[in-house]
């Protein structure tokens, strides 16, 4: 049976990545889990090999925003070879699932000894800084209905299903937007067969349309990481 990997440390050469793994733990990834603080260093970092998280922020007395998404074809962490640094965001478990987890102190000790690994972690944190920007003008200049449409496939890219659990006010609270903006373009993919919704059950019908109403973004990010970290599709 296939055991899900985590796509950066598949990167690792062979010895590096045994010698890694030797500090790291598997760990399950519970659903709404808390995995950073916000203003609070790192205790750990986690290399996903199932489910998603995501990076929200939370700014004065507006509800939290998504800023970030990632799964087993990245870290949490990555800043870490930078030193000891607070992070800006709240890292959730978005979609329950389980990955490697080492000690932040391990992790720094280990990109000192292994310049392969060194060398990927600062891979990773460049192309957090380029699809965190490209969100941001996303948010900016992108209508609701593109915007949830690329960020459904991103979850599906991650959850590798077709069915998720999703709520119509988890969907508003990830885009930044009010519930009725995600209702109207939920209810219009769903009208048009693309996806079928049913009391937070949501089911990708047709990926190919969805693709097709998603905004440039959706394929600007994969770009993005297949560019910065040397990868295919």
């Amino acid at each position: 049976m296939h055991r899900p990997e985590n796509k950066l440390l598949r990167q690792l050469p062979q010895a590096a990545r045994q010698q890694l793994l030797g500090h790291c733990e598997m760990c399950e990834l519970p659903l709404s889990t808390e995995l950073s603080v916000r203003g609070q260093p790192l205790r750990h970092a986690y290399f996903p090999t199932e489910g998603f998280l995501s990076l929200v922020i939370d700014v004065e007395s507006y509800p939290a925003l998504e800023v970030g998404m990632l799964g087993a074809e990245s870290m949490l962490g990555s800043e870490l070879v930078l030193g000891l640094a607070a992070t800006p965001w709240r890292a959730l478990v978005q979609g329950a699932g389980a990955g490697w987890r080492i000690e932040a102190t391990d992790l720094r000790a280990q990109c000192d000894a292994l310049p392969a690994l060194q060398k990927l972690l600062q891979a990773c944190l460049l192309v957090r800084l380029h699809q965190q920007t490209l969100a941001a003008a996303c948010q900016r200049y992108h209508l609701i209905a593109p915007r949830l449409a690329r960020w459904l496939l991103m979850s599906q890219d991650r959850s590798r299903t077709e069915t998720f659990h999703l709520t119509q006010e988890f969907m508003a609270l990830m885009l930044g937007v009010r519930r009725v903006g995600v209702t109207e373009a939920a209810s219009l993919f769903q009208d048009s067969g693309l996806i079928s919704y049913h009391r937070g059950e949501l089911t990708v019908l047709n990926r190919k349309a969805l693709e097709a109403e998603a905004c440039s973004c959706y394929a600007a990010d994969k770009g993005i990481y297949q560019r910065l970290m040397h990868m295919g599709a």
